[in-house]
């Protein structure tokens, strides 16, 4: 596993991720980052790629869930088709969405997996919490102004390319 701002994957986009990549690690479960992860921040509801990737986790036996930073009605508003466990100002890099979600989906940190887009999120809280961690590059860069702050500092702190 990672340590500290590391993430044990960085790859280009969450659509790339080969699923037998978590297979072979042992994880059952992976807590999914909504904006810049799945979708834009501009997008409210999920597209049917985003659809799609859900139903390819679950028809391999990985479960999922969505821990995300965002505001109730965000999240809720995102999760209705999805019908996921939804965990929403999660308040990463807090450990405590993660452990709620994880107990949702009756799961151990060592099985489970944060994919996310933000090292000081999603990367230092899944690591704080024993989880595998999966950095993915941003959907998009027109982003808040603090998001953009913190884009800088990453650049400095990871130093590898995503894989394609």
């Amino acid at each position: 596993m990672g340590r500290g701002l590391q993430p044990d994957l960085y790859i280009k986009s969450i659509f790339s991720l080969d699923v037998n990549w978590l297979k072979e690690r042992g994880i059952k479960g992976v807590l999914l980052d909504i904006d810049n992860t799945l979708v834009t921040h501009k997008q409210k509801i999920p597209d049917e790629k985003v659809i799609e990737l859900i139903k390819h986790f679950q028809e391999n036996d990985i479960k999922v869930a969505i821990v995300s930073n965002a505001r109730k009605k965000r999240v809720d508003l995102f999760n209705e088709k999805l019908g996921l466990y939804a965990q929403y100002r999660a308040f990463k890099p807090s450990n405590k969405g993660f452990l709620k979600a994880m107990s949702e989906l009756k799961l151990i940190p060592e099985e489970t997996a944060v994919i996310g887009d933000q090292l000081f999120t999603d990367i230092r809280g899944g690591n704080r919490t024993g989880l595998t961690t999966i950095l993915v590059e941003p959907l998009d860069e027109n982003e808040p102004i603090t998001v953009r702050v913190k884009r800088i500092f990453e650049k400095l702190i990871v130093k590898n390319k995503p894989i394609e």
